[in-house]
C-alpha cells in the first residue's frame, strides 16, 4: 500500500472468522470485513480504520485458510484446471461513518500435479492463505493460467477500488 501513496500503521485485530451459514460469497467477505473492525478495541479518533478479509469460492463452496497440510493439499487439488472466484470484502470506518465493499477477481488454474502441490505446501506454508495460495508467490507463478479482474484483490486488497471507496468515504466526512 505504500507504494500506492498510502501513509498506514498496521494493527493485528483478534477476531474469529466464523459467518451466519446463508450469506452468499459477496455477503461473507463483507461481513467478516466488518466484523474485524468492531473487534478494534483502541479509538479511530481522527484515523480511517481499514479491515478487509478475502475467501475463494469454487463450485458452491469457500475456501478459507487451511488448518492443515491436508486440508492445503485438497484445496489446491479442487483448483487445479479450474476456474475459481476471489471476493475481497473491505471496511473502512472513522468515529462517525462505516463503510462497506467487496471486489472480486476470476482467477484460473493450470492443471496441478501431486508433486507440485505437495512442493508449495512444503515449502510456502499457505496456512495463513484463503484458498491455500499466495497469488504473488510460487504458486501464483506456475499455477495461474489467466485472471479476470483485479490482480491485487486476489492478493488480499483491490487497491484501484479501495482508492476510489477510500476517496468518497473521505468526502463524505
Amino acid at each position: 500500500m505504500r507504494d500506492s501513496g498510502f501513509d498506514f500503521e498496521l494493527v493485528k485485530i483478534d477476531a474469529d472468522e466464523n459467518y451466519p451459514a446463508d450469506l452468499t460469497p459477496e455477503e461473507i467477505c463483507t461481513f467478516l470485513a466488518e466484523h474485524k473492525s468492531q473487534h478494534h478495541q483502541s479509538p479511530i479518533q481522527e484515523k480511517i480504520l481499514v479491515t478487509a478479509d478475502t475467501i475463494v469460492f469454487i463450485n458452491n463452496r469457500v475456501l478459507n485458510k487451511p488448518e492443515n497440510a491436508q486440508e492445503a493439499a485438497e484445496m489446491l487439488t479442487s483448483l487445479s484446471n479450474q476456474t475459481h472466484t476471489v471476493y475481497t470484502g473491505v471496511c473502512l470506518r472513522n468515529d462517525k461513518h462505516t463503510h462497506t465493499f467487496y471486489d472480486k477477481t476470476e482467477v484460473t488454474f493450470h492443471p496441478l500435479t501431486a508433486a507440485e502441490i505437495q512442493h508449495y505446501i512444503d515449502n510456502f506454508a499457505p496456512y495463513d492463505k484463503a484458498g491455500s495460495y499466495g497469488v504473488q508467490d510460487w504458486m501464483g507463478y506456475i499455477g495461474v493460467k489467466g485472471i479476470q479482474g483485479c490482480f491485487y484483490n486476489v492478493m488480499g486488497l483491490p487497491i484501484a477500488k479501495f482508492y476510489r471507496e477510500l476517496s468518497a468515504f473521505c468526502q463524505r466526512q
